[in-house]
């Protein structure tokens, strides 16, 4: 089983993430769970989302201890980076996150994805850049399988943003 914990600001697309992530797993026909947790405040208030995917029936949709975090800001850095169960995976947006992980227990990635999001014409795609480098290295799905998912999760009437979005995944991948 692998368990994610996506989380930054609302209207970073933490969830949608969460969300591509999720229905990976329902492709390749595993047992998923996508749990958002969002504050009061909505856009720009805090965000974060739950994501299992496994082989055997999922006991809770909580992650309280990730194998993956995905922290986009600093409050859900602070809030969640010594949760990650040791042996895990954070993957830090350093653009927006400027402290460095002490843990020597987890692997720690720093990317700058809400910068490349900008500079590689993928304005708000930061999330996918991220999840990218998470397909990467938790290997949680297939490149096809993502692709597949994020082809089902871009709404009928924002096709045009399916093609930034696997740039985007590609790109995350790559780093």
């Amino acid at each position: 089983m692998v368990s994610m914990l996506l989380a930054g600001f609302g209207g970073q697309g933490v969830l949608f993430a969460g969300k591509v992530a999720a229905y990976a797993g329902l492709i390749d026909e595993k047992y998923v769970s996508w749990l958002p947790s969002y504050g009061p405040e909505m856009r720009g208030g805090t965000a974060n989302c739950s994501v299992c995917i496994s082989e055997e029936p999922i006991g809770s949709p909580l992650v309280l201890n990730p194998d993956v975090l995905i922290a986009m800001n600093l409050p859900s850095y602070d809030k969640f980076i010594d949760k990650v169960v040791p042996g895990g995976i954070a993957v830090i947006d350093s653009s927006l996150i400027d402290k460095k992980c002490d843990r020597t227990d987890i692997k720690t990635f720093y990317i700058p994805a809400t910068t490349l999001a900008d500079k590689e014409g993928l304005k708000g795609l930061a999330n996918i850049i991220i999840l990218g480098k998470v397909l990467a290295e938790a290997k949680f799905a297939s490149y096809e399988t993502v692709e597949k998912a994020i082809l089902k999760c871009v709404p009928p009437k924002k096709q045009h943003l399916a093609q930034p979005n696997l740039k985007a995944i590609k790109l995350g991948m790559s780093l």
